[in-house]
Formats: structure tokens, sequence, C-alpha cells
């Protein structure tokens, strides 16, 4: 059985970091993208970053890049977002995803992606 456990989300003040934590487990690690995305009230969902283990390949949404970063630990399963800078922009509901698509469809996969967790609510005050 295919699981995703998210951990980390909270409230933070804007210009704060907070590290996001996904534990997988019930499929191949380094086959799958794994990475998150996020839903704020009224907008839609958006695929925010992913990492592909087996090659280190990744993707980061533009509103993003040079804020966030994400790893993965493959000995442990887990990947992680490390998020700094953080703008009330960035509230939202975060879910991790796994996918077996190459990372630069990520983008494309907010209906259709293989495997969700269940979210963490991250909320940004100005």
């Amino acid at each position: 059985e295919v699981q995703l456990v998210e951990s980390g989300g909270g409230l933070v003040q804007a210009g704060g970091s907070l590290r996001l934590s996904c534990k997988a487990s019930g499929f191949t690690f380094g086959d799958y993208a794994i990475g998150w995305f996020r839903q704020a009230p009224g907008k839609e969902r958006e695929g925010v970053s992913c990492i592909r283990s087996r090659d280190g390949s990744t993707y980061y949404v533009d509103s993003v890049k040079g804020r966030f970063t994400i790893s993965s630990d493959n000995a442990k399963n887990t990947v992680y977002l490390q998020m700094n800078s953080l703008e009330p922009e960035d509230t939202a509901v975060y879910y991790c995803v796994a996918d077996r698509r190459a990372p630069y469809f990520w983008p494309l996969l907010r209906q259709v992606a293989n495997h969700w967790g269940q979210g963490t609510q991250v909320t940004v005050s100005a």
C-alpha cells in the first residue's frame, strides 16, 4: 500500500521559514518524482516542487525559486521542502505527491498524479 505522510506545516510570520517532510512507503522511492502541490482557498492547485532521487532532477515553480529547496534522503525514504523567506501568498494546504513521470511534467499533474498525501496547512501571516 502506498503511503505519503506529511509533517512540518504550521503558522509562521512573513520572512520566516518552515520545513515540510514527506515519508514515502509502498513503492520504489528512486523511481518516482516526489514533491509538493499546494492549494489556497479559491485558487487552483499548483505544482510547487519535486525531486526524482534516481537522477537528482528537480522542478520548481517560478514563484518559489531562490526561496524553497527540495531534497531527499534515500535511506529514510523521505523528501524535504525547506521554505525560506515565506510570504503570505505561500499560505495554502501543501500536499505530498508521488508520480512516475519525469519532473518536467510536474505542473501538468495537478489532477492526475499517481499518489497524494493527506495535506498539511501552511499559514504565513503578514
